[in-house]
């Protein structure tokens, strides 16, 4: 089995409602988005998949987020912005043009989801 990643980095602010602490303030993030295909073939050229395709792919998605308020874009503003429910959200757009296997959002570091679906 094969598997590429790519990564792309977006700003933006969020709060989580509800929360018992400071991450229900208003606050942001410097997040980083790991985006995961994996194929147990590859194509012609010995690829999984371009890194160029897949990078343009992710970035329209991200686009939507980067330097927003979360809290106010859809869906997020019926759902908290959390890191878990942003990898789904860039999971499930992307995923409309190409089968991913995972993407991972780190809001730090040494924070972060993954969403995937397990096959």
């Amino acid at each position: 089995m094969f598997e590429v990643n790519i990564k792309l980095k977006f700003s933006a602010a969020h709060r989580v409602e509800d929360y018992p602490g400071n991450c229900e303030r208003l606050h942001g993030h410097n997040w980083v988005v790991e985006v995961s295909v994996s194929s147990e073939n590859l194509d012609k050229l010995g690829m999984v998949i371009d890194f160029r395709t897949l990078r343009e792919k992710v970035k329209k998605v991200v686009s939507l987020l980067d330097h927003q308020y979360l809290n106010e874009v859809a869906p997020f503003n019926k759902i908290n912005p959390t890191a878990e429910n942003i990898a789904r959200f860039i999971f499930d757009q992307v995923s409309k043009e190409i089968e991913l296997t995972s993407v991972t959002v780190y809001e730090s570091e040494d924070t972060k989801a993954t969403y995937r679906v397990l096959k």
